[in-house]
């Protein structure tokens, strides 16, 4: 058995679920992977809960919460204004599971936590966007000069497989395109307009009143998260050190009804599209809604799913679909990446696929 220390930055949402997943699935990791997963603290907003010895025991910590107590009272291992920059410094770990919200003004805490971690040669397994898309190349640089190793699928999609696929399964082929819908919100609006012919604004409506969109959708509506994961996507498969400005965006803001009309009757689908492709040498990457033939991987992609796509010099076109948009499913990402802490130590230096 594999004993692994977590300390976990984030109990929000998918904090919370990532540490359900490690709960509930103590015996399986065990028998499949011969892992022993031990959560030794987790941090929040207002202090942690720490057990540097045992590992904290989730079922306490978990019921705790669940009646309305901040994990820094919990009786025993609550420890009040304790910081995540202060757990990193002074607990030994194996692995920083970071899981705060993402900020893309400075990208704090997560930057502190996971510069914190990667300085002990700590791994890092990350849900938050901000650090890796404003500031790949440092952190990249010192996981390297450290020991440690930075991983982000669930920032990257949450369930859907973009790395794993990009970096593992097509090995030995050299990517040369990846084409994504990596934002569920856009993709439920688009279908929407399309199929019923209704305009942005009340497919928007629908998808709010449904919960599938934000109050305030501009971070999806206007492309910036769909940005944001195919910068990530790039910089991982294609050995980029693409920031924000690098990136052509365009939403869905402005696809109107007869957009979508003349799609249909050209025999398209729109859909809103990141793209990362070699075209003269250089690697472009954009955001834009997209006409896509009837016949492309993603035309059949739906509501609130998202899919991604992979042109290869061997392989030809490989295409995955589905994947929770859920804090579980961002969780399952978290949880898979610890898994491959171990088992695929191999692949943790990005595959450079050129033109």
């Amino acid at each position: 058995m594999t004993p692994i220390r977590i300390i976990v930055c984030g109990y929000g949402n998918v904090g919370r679920a990532f540490v359900n997943l490690v709960a509930t699935k103590q015996a399986d990791l065990a028998t499949r992977y011969g892992l022993a997963p031990k959560i030794v603290a987790v941090v929040d907003i207002g202090g942690a809960a720490v057990d540097a010895t045992d590992g904290l025991p989730l079922d306490q910590l978990q019921a705790a919460v669940e009646n309305g107590q901040a994990i820094e009272t919990v009786a025993d291992f609550g420890r009040p204004g304790l910081s995540g920059k202060d757990v990193l410094q002074s607990m030994q770990a194996d692995v920083l599971v970071e899981a705060t919200p993402t900020n893309l003004t400075d990208g704090e805490p997560a930057r502190t936590h996971i510069t914190a971690a990667l300085t002990n040669g700590m791994d890092v397994i990350t849900a938050n966007k901000g650090p890796v898309v404003l500031f790949y190349d440092e952190l990249r640089t010192l996981a390297q000069s450290k020991g440690g190793r930075l991983f982000m699928s669930a920032a990257t999609a949450a369930a859907l497989p973009t790395l794993d696929v990009g970096r593992l399964c097509t090995a030995g082929a050299q990517i040369t395109a990846v084409e994504g819908i990596l934002n569920g919100t856009t993709n439920y609006i688009l279908t929407r307009m399309g199929q019923e012919g209704c305009d942005y604004a009340t497919a928007l409506q629908a998808a709010q009143d449904l919960g599938i969109a934000e109050t305030d959708p501009t971070l999806d509506v206007e492309g910036l998260d769909t940005r944001n994961k195919i910068i990530l996507i790039a910089n991982q498969l294609f050995d980029q050190s693409l920031g924000l400005a690098d990136v052509d965006t365009t939403g869905i803001t402005g696809v109107s009804p007869e957009d979508m009309d003349r799609a249909k009757a050209d025999g398209k689908v729109m859909k809103l599209i990141g793209s990362a492709r070699w075209q003269d040498g250089k690697l472009v990457v954009k955001v834009a809604p997209e006409a896509l033939e009837a016949s492309h991987p993603l035309a059949g992609v739906h509501l609130s799913e998202k899919g991604i796509s992979f042109d290869t010099d061997s392989m030809g076109r490989i295409t995955v679909t589905g994947g929770h948009s859920s804090p579980t499913g961002a969780a399952a990402a978290l949880l898979k990446d610890l898994i491959h802490t171990q088992i695929f130590s191999s692949f943790s230096k990005t595959r450079k696929n050129k033109k």
